[in-house]
């Protein structure tokens, strides 16, 4: 089942390349966009060598990869790369006016959509420092203004769940956000799911009645991003061990949910499968193992199986299996209905989001040696 494990990166990001033999992991081209930083330098953070940290995102419209990259300065700079040759075709500053680089962290996956590309902002491990979580989108033409949007919150509240923002349908941007400073008083829109036009301007915000108290105690929504479901509505998990189930029209302020489920403090993104009279089902990945959620159309949330502890990462799924990695370096099959584990392959020591990527009848998974690709039969 295991075809080979190849460097295809460096472990280090110190270059972005693009691996497009996929039957045998040889390399097409590799990009050295910048020396990454030492995180000795930062005021506070757990990465050391940064560079490449958010997943980079294709845009099929233009035919480019689009990275950002923390170097320097420190800054973050917007790359955008021939998909063919590696070529950089776009280069500019990604910073929006007024902040300190320093201390924003770009974990998120980027986004493509409305011709823009979009960037989402966090802190470093730490919470040190005046930042705010933030999105920004330029031009996938790289040209003209940058529009940009901060959470509307003294400090904090950063925008970094892995799987980056979900789009809609129409173009508009949804987001969770991290734990803020405040512990009482007004809603900051922290510990939240949010909307955005496609300008970047909040149109609406759900979070959970004990948003303040779940921001002394470091446990929020950010941690996730959050799984649009196709039917107007979304799934959000964080920290703070429940799972909402909300209206991405009416997100309905604080308390506004349409259910809820516990017992699930959560890392990473989820993943959907395919509806059946039982449900659309969601696995979410628990740090108590991925757990099968199935959402009823009359707006309830009911658990279905959970998989064991050690298999909690980011899943995938292809046809009837989910797909996970475990951070001792495993990767397991199971079955979308049952739980049940179909296979399991040794890939090799993993970071704790690390997500397969499904391209055909191969995953491809990021370790860090390098990447794995499994052939599935």
């Amino acid at each position: 089942m295991l075809l080979d494990e190849r460097e295809a990166f460096e472990a280090r990001t110190r270059h972005l390349d693009q691996e497009v033999v996929s039957a045998t992991g040889a390399i097409r081209w590799r990009r050295h966009l910048a020396d990454p930083i030492s995180g000795s330098t930062l005021p506070c953070g757990n990465i050391d060598q940064l560079g490449v940290v958010g997943t980079p995102v294709y845009d099929q419209s233009t035919g480019l990869v689009f990275a950002v990259n923390m170097q320097a300065g420190p800054k973050h700079v917007l790359y955008g790369l021939d998909a063919r040759t590696g070529a950089v075709r776009i280069h500019r500053d990604i910073d929006p006016p007024g902040i300190d680089p320093a201390t924003h962290l770009q974990r998120a996956a980027l986004a493509v959509a409305n011709g823009r590309v979009y960037v989402a902002y966090g802190g470093n491990y730490g919470d040190c420092g005046q930042y705010q979580g933030r999105v920004v989108a330029v031009s996938t033409s790289g040209s003209g203004s940058m529009l940009s949007f901060a959470v509307p919150t003294r400090r904090e509240a950063g925008i970094w769940g892995p799987s980056g923002p979900a789009v809609t349908s129409a173009g508009q941007i949804v987001v969770t956000t991290g734990n803020g400073e405040a512990t009482g008083g007004a809603w900051d829109h922290s510990d939240s799911v949010l909307r955005l036009s496609p300008t970047l301007q909040l149109l609406d915000g759900f979070a959970p009645s004990g948003w303040a108290q779940e921001n002394g105690v470091d446990a929020d929504l950010g941690s996730t991003g959050p799984l649009l479901l196709g039917d107007g509505r979304a799934l959000a998990a964080g920290k703070g061990g429940s799972i909402y189930l909300v209206d991405v029209q009416h997100l309905g302020g604080v308390g506004g949910q349409r259910a809820s489920l516990g017992d699930c403090q959560s890392y990473g993104g989820m993943a959907m499968g395919v509806k059946s009279a039982a449900g659309t089902p969601v696995f979410v990945p628990c740090v108590s193992g991925v757990q099968q959620i199935l959402v009823g159309s009359s707006d309830t949330l009911h658990r279905g199986w959970r998989a064991p502890g050690r298999i909690s990462g980011s899943p995938v799924v292809a046809g009837s299996t989910v797909w996970s990695v475990e951070m001792s370096g495993t990767l397991d099959a199971l079955n979308a209905s049952t739980g049940q584990r179909r296979a399991a392959v040794s890939i090799g020591a993993t970071t704790r989001f690390a997500t397969p990527a499904i391209a055909g009848s191969r995953l491809f998974v990021p370790t860090l040696r390098g990447v794995t690709a499994v052939q599935v039969r």
